[in-house]
């Protein structure tokens, strides 16, 4: 008879990313909103389309922000009679509504500076290039608060990646600033915008690109999928491997069903799934069910099949 086993992942707060996220989507939505309070004034009053662009981009912080830091509430949520897998997905979604708002931005951007680029208007570079310098500091301090396990978690990356590029943004409006104060090129304030709308394009459209796989169940990012397979083949044993399947849950959550085929040798069946889970948890998933099987008993189906 077959034999099943359930691996639950850990609370949330046993993630150390996750330690402080209030504190830092809080502080991100403040310091951002009154930057791009601040860079709209100043750009509008002064001239600079690029720094137009830039308060722009960060009113794209703040919105990303707010979807972010709804999304990681909802995550945290325990799991329903109807909604059994929680509401991590919801970090997801968020993931592809900030990679929208990304690229929206930065059309508005580069439609606008081609239309100054023909039309050049006078830009005052002095409070333009404070302004941009603020926006370099604010955005820095703002990642900053995130710390470095964003790298595991789509949702929080997406915010970081969005206050990143604005802080190179805000250096690209500051150089441009301080050039057109030097020798006067008013043109070189739409140049940058361009260049501003391009390189925030580029960065949504990564981010659109990978937040859609993950809507789709790709393999998630950080996950060899030919690892996990191997590293269950190797299990004392396990004869062979199928319908083997690894998900995201969440952007930060792994899951994982396959069914392994023993020979018979092995260890006792709850000997080898706690040693499976053991081996998978390693490979950074947190969340799988495991069926062993009598040798014989493999049956494909349109799952990943074993090399």
């Amino acid at each position: 008879m077959a034999s099943h086993s359930h691996q639950h992942p850990p609370h949330e707060h046993g993630h150390p990313h996750r330690q402080g996220s209030p504190r830092a989507f809080f502080w991100g939505v403040l310091l951002n909103s009154a930057l791009s309070g601040l860079q709209l004034a100043i750009g509008i009053g002064f001239g600079s389309l690029a720094l137009i662009g830039d308060a722009i981009h960060n009113l794209g912080d703040v919105a990303g922000l707010l979807f972010g830091w709804g999304a990681e509430r909802l995550s945290a949520r325990p799991a329903t009679a109807r909604f059994t897998y929680g509401f991590g997905r919801s970090t997801q979604l968020a993931s592809l509504m900030n990679a929208a708002l990304i690229l929206m931005a930065a059309g508005v951007v580069i439609v606008e500076g081609v239309q100054r680029l023909l039309d050049p208007v006078p830009v005052v570079s002095g409070p333009v290039a404070w302004a941009a310098a603020a926006g370099i500091v604010i955005n820095l301090l703002s990642a900053r608060l995130f710390g470095t396990g964003h790298h595991h978690d789509l949702n929080r990356r997406a915010a970081v990646v969005h206050l990143l590029t604005d802080a190179a943004v805000s250096a690209a409006v500051l150089v441009s600033a301080v050039l057109v104060g030097l020798v006067g090129w008013n043109w070189l304030d739409a140049a940058t915008a361009i260049g501003v709308g391009l390189a925030v394009a580029w960065s949504g459209w990564e981010l659109l690109g990978e937040a859609l796989s993950a809507s789709l169940d790709a393999v998630p990012r950080g996950i060899d999928l030919a690892a996990v397979e191997a590293a269950l083949r190797a299990l004392p044993g396990v004869e062979n491997v199928h319908h083997l399947h690894v998900w995201g849950m969440s952007t930060s959550r792994t899951a994982l069903t396959a069914h392994l085929v023993g020979r018979g040798d092995g260890p006792l069946d709850g000997e080898l799934l706690s040693l499976a889970q053991q081996r998978l948890a390693q490979l950074g998933i947190t969340h799988s069910t495991l069926q062993i099987e009598a040798p014989g008993s493999c049956v494909e189906d349109g799952a990943h099949k074993p090399r």
